[in-house]
């Protein structure tokens, strides 16, 4: 077995597991951005389910914060951690224990691997839809806050659960995203105030950044995957059968409750 098999397969198993560890064994620890990419993508083969999206970590400073690292991150969304608005997201194991309001965008059209970058106005070419959404993250390691970036890329970049709401009826292209304001609440606690801007500046602007991280690995992004930018608020602690609403204003809203 390969090295990045045999990593992909002890994240796997303590994900299923709802384990955590210390991190992984030196031989199986990543030492490029590109043998942690390598790992994740050895992930997919425990999916049914060809990739159902892109996530991106820590795009904005709390969210750098939360797991100590000092730029984004990319990871691969499972189609069997995806639960519709409305269903009960699962609670336990949960590590983190937050949730983090985001905006998202689904891909109308292929956009494949290229030498030259791509610029915000051809990532946003292929979009077909603006949502707003809930990612809830966690980590296969006890101490994420220490365990690196090259450590969380191979762990899906924090990847867990994920829900998408309704595709945005108002005219999201006329609007300025880095400044449209978003307000979440969990449960009966005080709204939680954010904006785009909190997004690598604009959340059109991490969109960019992730296709051109991903076009990098040689990787397509195909129509209908769904790419979601980072926590455009401070990541919110959540417990057994809180409710979560993020409010994107004109651009809709997203509820969700978890379970035991």
């Amino acid at each position: 077995m390969m090295i990045q098999d045999a990593a992909a397969l002890l994240i796997h198993e303590h994900w299923q597991a709802g384990q955590t560890m210390a991190a992984l064994p030196a031989p199986l620890r990543p030492r490029s951005r590109a043998q942690a990419y390598a790992i994740q993508a050895g992930l997919e083969r425990f999916s049914a389910a060809p990739v159902y999206g892109w996530k991106i970590a820590a795009t904005s400073l709390a969210g750098q914060r939360h797991i100590g690292v000092d730029g984004p991150l990319a990871g691969r969304i499972f189609a069997e951690r995806v639960v519709a608005e409305g269903d009960t997201v699962p609670f336990t194991p949960n590590h983190m224990a937050v949730a983090e309001a985001e905006f998202a965008f689904r891909l109308g059209a292929d956009l494949p691997p290229r030498g030259a970058p791509y610029d915000v106005a051809a990532c946003l070419d292929a979009v077909a839809s603006l949502h707003p959404a809930i990612e809830i993250p966690d980590s296969r390691y006890r101490d994420f806050a220490t365990a690196g970036a090259l450590q969380l890329i191979a762990d899906l970049a924090c990847g867990h659960y994920f829900v998408l709401g309704a595709a945005a009826t108002a005219d999201w292209r006329a609007i300025d995203l880095a400044a449209h304001p978003v307000v979440a609440t969990v449960s009966d606690g005080p709204p939680r105030h954010g904006i785009g801007a909190n997004v690598l500046g604009d959340p059109r602007v991490a969109l960019a950044w992730l296709v051109n991280e991903v076009s990098a690995l040689g990787i397509t992004l195909r129509a209908g995957q769904v790419i979601t930018t980072g926590t455009c608020v401070t990541p919110m602690p959540i417990s057994a059968h809180d409710g979560v609403r993020a409010d994107f204003g004109v651009l809709g809203a997203i509820t969700i409750r978890f379970g035991a």
